[in-house]
């Protein structure tokens, strides 16, 4: 079993098949630091974690399949895309159940009290920055621009804001798994609602609509510490230029200094360290805040684009604290 106990540590928490994280594993081998790759949803199977508290002390190791490493000895931790936790198998559904919770909040508490870690991000700031509510408020009092927005399970209500303030878009509060006949994977995009279109089915559960934005251009920036990586996205053939990756194109621009300032005012109110933000740029060239995933993708940039985000995320789990 490799050893990882008496050198610092770079903890990389994340599912196998997440290619952003391996570029950043790469990234910091090629440097010669220290890596140990954990997913929490291979506990217990083929994980084994100690933990042990004295006074304000926690000490203890970790065990994957190949390393060890120790807690205390754990200098920075990159929070990805894990797996959910798991229960042996042969288990009845309670006991399952009553494994998964306790594999949570014991080793997913491990997991968020290493005394010497820097996270990128921690997973509870995660947690707490996804809710778009809040991210909306949070984006407005730092500072940037929000489109007019109406949260609602009212019908009447919704119909009145489209003719307010149309056109009007409708956006899911969070991309969950849904699938059609024969388990095939739909995604809820972001569309164009008329006032008529909108009936009953708005009642059944609460759903976000908000004026649509005059742009010209989307913004994909990337926050990594004090570094800002905006990119330009044209080409969409739509509202959502997620539908066609293969339509567009991406150029690397300055951030206005005022969109920096919100931003970076927008990290510190969620105790963030990276952040994925989405921005529509309108014909006057003023930036419109759509949302903020604190754990968003960026692999999928070209590699002049991809390359300078992988070397400031490795920069900042090798140097934690030291501005980069």
């Amino acid at each position: 079993m490799g050893e990882a106990r008496r050198e610092s540590v770079v903890l990389v928490v994340t599912k196998v098949d997440d290619v952003t994280a391996d570029l950043v594993v790469e990234e910091l081998n090629s440097r010669g630091v220290c890596v140990v790759r954990l997913d929490p949803g291979d506990f217990p199977a083929s994980v084994a974690v100690t933990a042990r508290l004295g006074g304000d002390e926690l000490d203890g190791n970790l065990c994957t399949a190949t390393r060890r490493a120790d807690l205390a000895r754990i200098r920075s931790v990159y929070w990805r895309r894990p797996s959910p936790y798991a229960a042996p198998d042969g288990l009845s559904a309670q006991d399952a159940h009553w494994c998964v919770d306790q594999a949570r909040y014991g080793l997913g508490g491990i997991l968020g009290a290493l005394p010497s870690a820097h996270y990128v991000n921690h997973p509870w700031r995660n947690r707490d920055a996804e809710y778009k509510p809040p991210q909306l408020a949070t984006a407005a009092r730092c500072g940037l621009a929000v489109p007019p927005t109406l949260l609602t399970n009212d019908t009447e209500q919704a119909r009145q804001f489209a003719q307010d303030y149309g056109p009007v878009v409708y956006k899911p509060l969070r991309n969950t798994d849904f699938h059609g006949d024969g388990s095939r994977a739909l995604t809820v995009w972001v569309e164009e609602v008329e006032p008529l279109s909108i009936d009953a089915g708005v009642a059944q559960t609460i759903h976000l609509f908000q004026q649509r934005v005059n742009k010209v251009a989307d913004v994909r920036m990337t926050a990594v510490g004090e570094r800002l990586f905006a990119v330009r996205i044209d080409g969409a053939p739509g509202l959502d230029w997620r539908r066609d990756y293969e339509a567009l194109s991406y150029t690397l621009i300055e951030t206005p200094p005022d969109v920096a300032k919100g931003v970076r005012a927008y990290l510190d109110a969620f105790g963030l360290v990276f952040a994925a933000f989405d921005f529509g740029l309108d014909v006057d060239g003023r930036y419109w805040f759509y949302e903020c995933n604190p754990n968003g993708q960026w692999a999928w940039f070209p590699h002049e684009i991809r390359d300078q985000i992988t070397a400031a995320i490795a920069d900042q789990l090798q140097h934690p604290g030291i501005p980069v």
